[in-house]
């Protein structure tokens, strides 16, 4: 079934809609983005059986609020800035960052950064971000986009099998996961909600 992709996604439902003002916006919002992006990747939470790390919350709400287009721009932003070694991703630091860290065992999850940013607007565009069931299904698929060439890159980085990389690249996250992803199902249309008893 196609989608149909004609809503308006979160960020376009206040501000200038046309001329330099909605670009003004727009750049603003880029910037943000990705200030939010570094900012939440470093925020960890005591969580067992590890810390909940805030990163993927930024590009699954980014990619629901800002759509396809903005949100792939800002996610690239974001990535040129952590290439050219600036410390914004979550297990980087001022002496290993860059594209030296980005090629590490990072490298695959944040190739599944842009896939989720970019299957989360389209989504959006469709209108599923208004919904709190259909926010839920369009972030399970994102955040298994992470994490399919995030554990795909792992197994080959470290020449171990797939079964390896999913039992340390992906299980030890599912918790904590199911938590991000339940709050961002929760805020995304509850935010929609929010504008729309603004205007009434």
């Amino acid at each position: 079934m196609a989608l149909a992709l004609n809503d308006k996604v979160l960020t376009e439902a206040f501000g200038p809609a046309t001329g330099t003002a909605l670009r003004v916006k727009q750049v603003a919002m880029v910037v943000l983005g990705i200030m939010a992006l570094a900012i939440l990747a470093k925020v960890k939470v005591p969580m067992w059986p590890v810390p909940i790390t805030m990163g993927t919350f930024a590009v699954l709400t980014i990619g629901a609020t800002y759509g396809p287009r903005l949100g792939l721009a800002t996610i690239l932003g974001y990535l040129i800035v952590g290439a050219l070694g600036f410390d914004v991703f979550a297990g980087s630091t001022a002496e290993t960052a860059g594209l030296t860290y980005m090629m590490g065992g990072t490298g695959g999850y944040l190739v599944g950064y842009v896939l989720a940013t970019l299957a989360l607007g389209f989504a959006a565009r469709a209108g599923w971000d208004r919904s709190v069931l259909m926010m839920a299904g369009a972030l399970l698929v994102a955040n298994a986009l992470i994490y399919l060439p995030g554990v795909a890159w792992l197994s080959v980085l470290y020449g171990n099998s797939l079964t390896w990389a999913v039992e340390v690249g992906l299980v030890p996250f599912l918790i904590g996961d199911a938590l991000k992803l339940g709050l961002a199902a929760l805020l995304v249309p509850g935010l929609w909600k929010l504008i729309g008893s603004a205007r009434t």
